[in-house]
């Protein structure tokens, strides 16, 4: 795709979120997310087959919240004692993966194999501002050691440069090597740095590299997920792609209101408390010591 295509193609969409800006702020009973967004979201998931839609609804069964959450831990000084915890958590409670930093996918894939849980990792996190070709060794090596999803940073700055090409190819060097590796593709990028034409351009490139899902942020930038922004994300991929917000989602409410938005995927370090706040426990109940 050249600049000149993918431009075209980001006026359409901005034209397009312009007009629907414009017309009235009409909110629905069910979620009170914009109309706009409710039916694009019901739809996406009447098309995936879905029986999910009443489970969230009414809040949300704590199975389905739980397949939902990547339980992330991304903490520079996280030690080996809290990525065991965190394994323990993510088995016991069976979300959909763990994230972790590359140094830490061959335990959590020794500590999770069997479990039904996944790892995920990062790539270029978390600014971004490395080169495409160390992305790309990143994401293999973290393949090799188990993670069978992959959280890339977009180059932000070259996305805010109008470089459009060099960012396409920075996503595709981890896209093919994901691809090639069986795992799946997240492209974070970081939506508080980047005015709303930056990340429905943002967008396109994710989908024109072939990534399975575009993520709203790191958790180390300057603002996290947010409603509005999931939505418009949900909007410019369309139904076959995922969206995952991450960053600040703290509870239950506020993945409900990301699930309204139009997310399929979550991550949160406080996975345990939106699992807990679903099935109705009190906070803070002892975990399980397997695995």
């Amino acid at each position: 795709m050249t600049r000149e295509e993918l431009q075209r193609v980001v006026d359409v969409v901005v034209q397009e979120l312009a007009v629907a800006g414009a017309r009235p702020a009409i909110r629905c009973a069910c979620h009170s997310v914009l109309a706009d967004c409710c039916p694009d979201r019901l739809q996406i998931v009447l098309d995936a087959g879905a029986s999910r839609v009443g489970l969230h609804a009414i809040g949300g069964a704590p199975s389905e919240v739980a397949s939902m959450i990547d339980h992330t831990l991304l903490k520079p000084d996280a030690t080996r004692q809290n990525i065991e915890e965190l394994c323990r958590e993510a088995a016991q409670f069976k979300f959909a993966t763990v994230c972790v930093n590359p140094t830490w996918v061959a335990t959590c894939a020794r500590l999770l194999a069997g479990s039904g849980v996944g790892v995920c990792s990062v790539v270029g996190f978390p600014l971004g501002a490395t080169t495409a070709d160390v992305k790309e060794y990143e994401t293999r090596r973290a393949i090799f050691d188990g993670a069978r999803e992959i959280d890339m940073v977009i180059n932000v700055g070259a996305l805010k440069s109008g470089d459009f090409r060099v960012v396409e190819r920075d996503i595709e060097s981890v896209t093919t090597a994901c691809r090639e590796g069986g795992a799946l593709s997240k492209v974070i990028i970081e939506a508080a740095l980047l005015t709303d034409d930056e990340k429905v351009t943002a967008c396109t490139l994710a989908k024109a590299a072939a990534a399975d899902y575009v993520k709203t942020s790191t958790g180390f930038g300057p603002g996290g997920a947010t409603a509005a922004d999931v939505a418009l994300m949900r909007r410019v991929v369309g139904a076959e792609m995922g969206v995952k917000a991450a960053g600040g989602v703290r509870d239950l409410e506020g993945v409900k209101a990301m699930i309204a938005a139009g997310a399929t995927r979550v991550g949160a370090s406080a996975g345990v408390k939106i699992v807990q706040q679903a099935r109705g426990d009190k906070p803070g109940g002892a975990v399980s010591s397997g695995y």
